[in-house]
């Protein structure tokens, strides 16, 4: 009969005192030293029979076979297996080994070999204790399922799920290459500030912070753009930063209210350079850290739910002829009222407050960006939705700007920036609602003294991370979202 799991604090003393018993034979496992030659990958990888190796990492299997134990150590790169002989370490080392636990750290020195079953493994000739765990690892050590302890302890998240650790490894790879894409193409990265005194850049809530110091409010950014724009000021035709925003709004499966963003911004360019700017971005990544232009995404069992082919040319639309496809070819035709009454029949979420362009912007975000499943530019939107773009010369109802929607989502917006200080003023100022304390005279002033066209964009890390690497939440590829605080 299987024995009911003893209760965590009888757990805890018993690694305490066998912590205890190790001190007071002079074994302190906090104050070893250790040095791997290599990964437990690398072992695997390059084996040799009868190599020397040392190893490094977590024991997370443990099997006694009586004067020989079998246990499995793991690293950041994989696992193998080590077999000790008590006839080799002695009495002594081998009783310290026997009573391992599972988490602690040990190095392991010896020689590669294959067991009966086939399985590369080290034959144990000396090990060290690196640490010792004083609670056990989850209860089901690999495929930890309890939601609010994968998010809220995603150390045992990357301890007891492979994959989990696998989509963090690779969303650090994404990263580079989005860094190596760019660096390879001219583009200077900088760091501008995270508070900021007037936050600007979107339309969003910001987070409020105390400069005590300076004995004034501050407010995180809710954008990277303005002070990006600065630098085109200032004569750096092409620069780029992946950092940190924050915004003061809601929690859902698109929304963490810290996110990262890449934004970039080219001298001489326009809307249409920063399609090829993300088309090639995206390709370049997925090739890179995917090797492959088609991403599947997998349900719980592994079956395909949806495939996304990232293949170029990628579709372009322009916002009002996808709206017409699905609202109706008469829908700029009819009375705001119409407009209105329809987007409700629709399904839209509509709220009394919401001006015209914004009920057909509630048509888009419900009934068709999440159909948006294939790589798609929506181009030439409202001007209303981006103050910050120069209007399109054919319709001055709308500006030279794109979303570009993947995965039923919105990962990149970009445009043609507005350099004409005189239209910005006035249109900063219309957002503003005649609220001048809520105007960045810096930025506007920068403008003056003589901005180049340009194009730029801006790309949200974690949305493209969901994208590339199969996962429907922003929670599982952000280490640590944010959760309310355990009372």
């Amino acid at each position: 009969m299987e024995q009911p799991p003893q209760p965590l604090d009888s757990l805890i003393e018993q690694r305490k005192a066998k912590l205890a018993a190790l001190r007071s034979k002079g074994i302190d496992p906090f104050r070893n030293k250790f040095s791997p030659s290599e990964t437990c990958a690398a072992a695997r990888a390059n084996y040799v029979e009868g190599r020397e190796v040392a190893v490094a990492g977590r024991v997370t299997a443990h099997r006694d076979m009586g004067k020989s134990l079998f246990i499995d150590v793991r690293d950041q790169s994989g696992r193998i297996q080590v077999y000790a002989q008590k006839n080799v370490l002695g009495d002594e080392q081998f009783d310290i080994f026997r009573h391992l636990d599972l988490g602690d750290f040990i190095g392991a020195r010896g020689t590669l070999f294959t067991t009966k079953t086939g399985e590369p493994s080290i034959r144990l000739a000396a090990f060290t204790l690196l640490a010792k765990a004083l609670r056990p690892p989850p209860a089901k050590y690999y495929g930890l399922e309890d939601t609010e302890i994968r998010y809220r302890q995603r150390y045992l998240d990357l301890i007891a799920n492979p994959a989990v650790k696998e989509v963090f490894l690779q969303r650090s790879e994404i990263i580079r290459e989005i860094r190596n894409f760019l660096h390879d193409r001219g583009f200077v990265e900088v760091e501008t500030p995270m508070m900021q005194a007037i936050p600007g850049g979107a339309a969003a809530e910001p987070f409020v912070t105390k400069h005590n110091a300076l004995g004034c409010n501050f407010y995180l950014r809710i954008a990277l753009e303005l002070y990006l724009k600065r630098l085109l000021v200032g004569g750096m035709d092409k620069v780029f930063e992946i950092g940190r925003n924050f915004r003061n709004e809601g929690l859902s499966r698109k929304h963490n209210p810290e996110f990262t963003m890449l934004e970039a911004y080219q001298a001489y360019g326009d809307y249409e350079s920063m399609m090829e700017l993300v088309q090639g971005l995206v390709c370049h990544v997925a090739e890179n850290v995917l090797d492959t232009l088609v991403i599947e995404h997998k349900d719980s069992e592994g079956k395909v739910t949806k495939t996304i082919d990232l293949a170029p040319p990628w579709r372009t639309v322009k916002y009002k002829d996808i709206v017409r496809e699905c609202a109706g070819a008469d829908w700029f035709d009819v009375s705001p009222l119409e407009r209105r009454e329809r987007a409700v029949q629709l399904g839209a979420d509509v709220a009394p407050e919401y001006t015209d362009f914004e009920v057909t912007g509630a048509v888009f975000e419900k009934l068709i960006e999440p159909t948006l499943i294939q790589p798609t530019f929506v181009t030439h939107l409202p001007k209303e939705l981006v103050p910050l773009a120069k209007l399109s010369p054919e319709d001055p109802t709308t500006v030279e700007v794109f979303e570009c929607c993947i995965n039923g989502q919105e990962i990149a917006p970009a445009y043609t920036e507005q350099n004409d200080p005189i239209e910005q003023r006035e249109r900063l100022e219309h957002q503003a609602g005649g609220e001048q304390q809520k105007l960045d005279e810096d930025f506007l002033v920068a403008l003056e003294h003589g901005m180049p066209p340009a194009g730029g964009m801006g790309l949200g890390i974690d949305r493209l991370c969901m994208m590339l690497l199969g996962q429907e939440s922003i929670r599982d590829v952000i280490l640590f979202p944010q959760l309310k605080p355990k009372v």
